[in-house]
């Protein structure tokens, strides 16, 4: 998923807003919602993270945004986000609960703010502007941005999309739309990942701007790979970050650090990756 982020997936009247509908919602009951009374779990050392659910790591996601969070073919939700979040989730000696929500709700810290959620994993790049909002953890991937078009336009570069009139989407609320934007152009802009691949396979878009992993995931599949092909890599140097509400708790922020730290040492972010890209760090492209 990036948005002004370096890569993923506004404004200050639009996020006060969010922040005050969702905390009207949190004070309800709330099936799968927060809880109003704050629990606590304790990581390594004996420190105390205050949760919002009891015995859960209650994480905010936006699906579909394969190969990062997307449901299986069972409805489980699984990803590399998942797998990450999971490893911190243990570290506080408690489950990883998911929860799908809004993208735009997510960046704006309003989803953390309303205690809908502990922490974001959304594919969401680490910006200045969004930094304003929320905490990140240390990144714990490096993404850059792609475009994808039907075969045959001849494109191979934003500045051939703009030259040659292309039509471009962008997934909303994204670093990749900030991206394109700030080079002179104007793509129509769709909810989600899922609508905007859905735009360039209807023909609404000649061109989409993407993570690059999102749209190499796509590209696995035959019916995409026959039609469409990636025109262009985009080296926007984003990194992603676990979001938290601003000032968050340092004993969540740590355990959440430690555990990506942590596993970069003992090999099992490599694995993760692997599992997820078919590819060590640094060798995606």
């Amino acid at each position: 998923m990036a948005l002004s982020p370096k890569g993923r997936r506004g404004y200050a009247a639009g996020a006060l807003a969010l922040v005050a509908a969702l905390a009207l919602s949190a004070c309800g009951s709330d099936k799968g919602g927060s809880t109003s009374a704050t629990s606590t779990a304790s990581a390594a050392g004996g420190a105390t993270a205050k949760l919002v659910n009891e015995g859960k790591l209650t994480v905010c996601t936006n699906i579909p945004y394969e190969p990062f969070q997307f449901q299986d073919a069972g409805g489980k939700i699984v990803g590399f986000d998942v797998d990450i979040m999971d490893l911190a989730a243990k570290k506080l000696g408690v489950t990883q609960e998911i929860v799908d929500i809004d993208f735009a709700v997510i960046k704006s810290g309003a989803a953390m703010a309303a205690k809908k959620c502990d922490a974001a994993a959304a594919g969401m790049t680490i910006t200045d502007e969004r930094k304003q909002n929320i905490d990140f953890s240390v990144p714990y991937f490096d993404a850059t941005q792609a475009l994808l078009a039907k075969k045959g336009t001849g494109a191979t570069s934003l500045d051939d999309v703009k030259a040659k009139n292309l039509k471009l989407g962008a997934q909303a609320s994204t670093t990749g739309l900030d991206y394109v934007k700030g080079k002179g152009l104007n793509p129509t802009e769709y909810a989600d990942s899922a609508k905007e691949l859905l735009a360039l396979q209807a023909g609404q878009a000649d061109v989409i701007v993407q993570d690059l992993p999102v749209v190499l995931t796509w590209l696995k599949k035959p019916e995409i790979a026959e039609k469409f092909e990636m025109i262009a890599s985009l080296d926007t140097g984003e990194q992603y970050g676990v979001g938290l509400k601003k000032n968050a708790d340092p004993v969540l922020l740590k355990a959440i650090n430690d555990s990506i730290e942590a596993a970069k040492k003992d090999g099992t972010y490599e694995q993760i990756y692997v599992k997820w890209f078919g590819k060590k760090p640094g060798e995606l492209s």
